[in-house]
């Protein structure tokens, strides 16, 4: 970190725009995710009429520019509306220390692009998923909801991501996610491309942390809400909780005995 860095970030009295900035971004990423689960959407060539996102998943149509291009908005709206309320502690952090350097007469750093450069890492998650689930559709790997109709295909995900629950590269992805201030220590650089060049460093920590979880929407269904919405508050209390080391082991224990019991009801 630049020994010039400050390393407290109170007292801060610039929190509240970064709140409302990043409430208002979640909040759209929400709405939007309820309006595509909800009634019929305009598409074309021949998708017109059909429910939702599933409209995305209708065999050949699947690979249409305008149904990847949707599905792909569709994932990013996700993973920002997932991603960013367990982000939001440390790109407070961030702001803070960013406001006191700007105030010592550094050269400037944006909480906006640390902030987009974490939710790019998330972006190319997202448009990855794209590709892998207008792949499972286009193959009628899934139903409409986009949840593997193969039970051994599910269960074999959960019990790989309870598995990966307890790598050494999740809990060390984990532990920076955990701790704030200790990332910006560590990683502190000044100025624009410094604040983009952290936040791609924290969303690739993030996504090393999460991607595993992440997968399991296909499982619960990628257009389940509850299911998107529990993964999402899983998430943050995996994150704010520092040192729990019992959330990751029984996390992993819930998941493999639920992929193993699917496998069983499968064979």
């Amino acid at each position: 970190m630049d020994s010039r860095a400050p390393l407290s970030a109170a007292p801060f009295d610039g929190r509240w725009p970064v709140l409302a900035g990043l409430g208002a971004v979640i909040l759209a990423c929400w709405a939007y995710l309820l309006s595509t689960a909800g009634p019929s959407v305009p598409m074309t060539d021949g998708m017109a009429g059909m429910p939702g996102m599933a409209a995305m998943q209708a065999g050949p149509a699947a690979w249409h520019p305008a149904a990847l291009a949707a599905l792909a908005i569709m994932w990013i709206a996700m993973m920002a509306a997932m991603m960013l309320p367990s982000a939001t502690p440390m790109i407070l952090l961030y702001a803070a220390i960013a406001r006191q350097a700007r105030a010592r007469g550094e050269h400037a750093a944006s909480t906006a692009l640390f902030a987009l450069g974490y939710l790019a890492v998330w972006t190319g998650f997202a448009l990855v998923a794209t590709f892998g689930q207008t792949t499972l559709s286009h193959t009628a790997q899934l139903d409409p909801r986009a949840t593997l109709i193969s039970r051994i295909a599910a269960g074999a995900l959960l019990i790989a991501a309870g598995l990966y629950q307890l790598t050494p590269w999740k809990q060390t992805c984990l532990r920076h996610c955990r701790s704030p201030m200790s990332f910006v220590i560590t990683h502190w650089q000044g100025g624009r491309g410094g604040a983009l060049r952290m936040g791609v460093l924290h969303g690739a920590f993030c996504l090393g942390c999460c991607w595993c979880l992440m997968l399991l929407l296909f499982v619960g269904g990628v257009m389940n809400l509850w299911w998107i919405v529990g993964l999402t508050v899983f998430v943050m209390v995996e994150k704010s909780l520092p040192g729990s080391v019992w959330i990751e082991r029984a996390s992993a224990a819930v998941l493999i005995g639920w992929g193993v019991l699917t496998l069983a009801r499968a064979i």
